[in-house]
C-alpha cells in the first residue's frame, strides 16, 4: 500500500480534542487513509458512511440523547463523506464540546459543500487537510525512482489516481467511470448546476487551454455563455478539486499582466479523458501542455503536504516576457520554466530579474524534475 504523505501528519493530529477534516475529490483514497489511521489506533473505532441512506436519516440532525446513544463507548470515530449528512456541522461540534476525549474524523469530496456547513460550527475546533491523487514523492517513496522514471511519460497520459496507478491496464476505463460519476453527477448535485452540458464544454475547453491564460470573455463568446456563469462555474469545479486557478505576478511593472488566470488540472488523466486523447507521448502535438499541467499538478501536491507558507503565481507582460512558474515564500522569489527537451535554452526574462531579484531561477526538464518533486 502506498504510503499517503498526510499519514504521519495526521496521526500528529490526534489529540483527542479537535475534529481532523479531510476533503479531496472522490476515489483518491480518504477513506482508506483515515479507516488506516483509526485502525491502527483503535480497531474498535465506528465507521459512518455518508453514502448509506439509512445512516444519512440517523445521523441527520440527531438530538443530545440519540448522539449520546450513537457514539457510547467508542473513542475514534470515523464520518464519510459528513456532507450528505443535514447539520453535519452543530452535530459535529455537540461531540466535540462533549469533551469526552473522542476522536473525531470527518471526510467530504467536496471542499464547497462541507466547507459550508462545519466551517461556523467547528471554528477553532478543527484541523483541515487536503488529499489529492498519488504525488510523485508518495510513488518514489513505494517503488523507487528507477522504476518510477521510466513510468513517467504514462503518468503524464493516465495521471495519478490510485485506481490507475494499481490497475495500469485498466486507466482508461476507471478514468471514464470517475469522469462520469465525479465530475459531473457529484459536481452537479451539490452545487445545483442547471446547465450540466455546459460544465462539460468549459471542462473541454480548460483542457485545451493549458499552459495558456485564460479569458472569461473568450470562453464566453466561444461558448455562447455569460461570462459570470462561467467564471462562478469554474469557481465550483476549484472547489471540488478538479481544477486549480494560478495567478498572476504583478507588483513592480506598469506593463505586467494582473488580471489573467491560469488553469490546470489536478489530474493530467482526467484532462486527457475530457478531451478523449490516450495516445501516447511520441505521437501527440500538446507534450508541452502534458509535460506543464503535470509539473504543476505534482508540485501543487507535494506543497500540500508540505506543508507550504507562502504564494504560487505565473508572471507575465504586455510584451509577452513571461516566466511559467514563480514561488514566493519569505519575502524571496524563485522562478521556474517548463521544458520538456533538456536542451532547449531558456534565458529568464531581464525586466522580471531586475524587477524581483529571485535567489533562484532553474529550467525544469525531463531529465531533473524529480529533484524539484521531493
Amino acid at each position: 500500500m502506498v504510503k499517503r504523505l498526510l499519514f504521519d501528519t495526521l496521526n500528529k493530529r490526534m489529540d483527542y480534542k479537535k475534529a481532523i477534516v479531510v476533503t479531496g475529490p472522490r476515489q483518491v483514497g480518504k477513506t482508506t487513509l483515515i479507516k488506516q489511521i483509526a485502525r491502527e489506533a483503535d480497531p474498535d473505532y465506528l465507521y459512518v458512511n455518508g453514502d448509506d441512506p439509512a445512516l444519512q436519516a440517523l445521523w441527520s440532525n440527531p438530538g443530545g440523547q440519540l448522539l449520546e446513544q450513537l457514539v457510547a463507548g467508542k473513542k475514534i470515530i470515523v464520518i464519510d463523506e459528513a456532507q450528505r449528512f443535514t447539520n453535519i456541522g452543530i452535530t459535529a461540534k455537540m461531540m466535540v464540546d462533549a469533551g469526552k476525549g473522542v476522536q473525531l474524523f470527518l471526510s467530504g469530496s467536496s471542499a464547497l459543500d462541507i466547507a459550508d456547513t462545519i466551517n461556523e460550527p467547528l471554528t477553532g475546533r478543527k484541523w483541515e487537510y487536503n488529499l489529492l491523487p498519488f504525488c510523485w514523492k508518495e510513488l518514489c517513496d513505494e517503488y523507487g525512482l528507477a522504476t518510477m522514471i521510466p513510468r513517467m511519460p504514462q503518468l503524464l497520459i493516465t495521471g495519478c489516481y490510485p485506481d490507475v496507478i494499481t490497475h495500469p491496464d485498466d486507466a482508461k476505463e476507471i478514468l471514464s467511470n470517475v469522469a462520469g460519476s465525479y465530475l459531473y453527477k457529484d459536481i452537479l448535485e451539490l452545487s445545483g448546476i442547471r446547465k450540466p452540458e455546459l460544465v462539460v464544454k468549459i471542462l473541454q475547453a480548460l483542457a485545451w487551454q493549458v499552459g495558456h491564460e485564460v479569458s472569461l470573455n473568450e470562453l464566453s463568446g466561444k461558448l455562447g455563455a455569460d461570462k459570470n456563469t462561467i467564471g462562478h462555474y469554474i469557481d465550483l469545479l476549484e472547489k471540488s478539486f478538479v481544477i486549480f486557478r494560478l495567478p498572476p505576478l504583478a507588483r513592480n511593472l506598469r506593463n505586467e499582466i494582473s488580471t489573467s488566470r491560469k488553469i490546470y488540472f489536478y489530474d493530467n488523466g482526467i484532462r486527457n479523458t475530457l478531451i478523449n486523447n490516450y495516445a501516447p507521448i511520441e505521437a501527440r502535438n500538446d507534450i508541452g501542455a502534458l509535460w506543464e499541467n503535470f509539473l504543476m499538478s505534482e508540485r501543487m501536491k507535494l506543497l500540500t503536504y508540505k506543508p507550504f507558507y507562502g504564494a504560487s503565481f505565473f508572471w507575465r507582460n504586455k510584451a509577452k516576457a513571461e516566466v511559467d512558474y514563480v514561488e514566493e515564500e519569505n519575502g524571496k522569489f524563485f522562478a521556474y520554466e517548463f521544458k520538456w527537451n533538456p536542451d532547449a535554452a531558456k534565458k529568464f526574462p531581464p525586466s522580471f530579474i531586475e524587477a524581483y531579484q529571485p535567489v533562484e531561477t532553474q529550467t525544469i526538464h525531463r531529465n531533473n524534475f524529480w529533484e524539484w518533486l521531493v
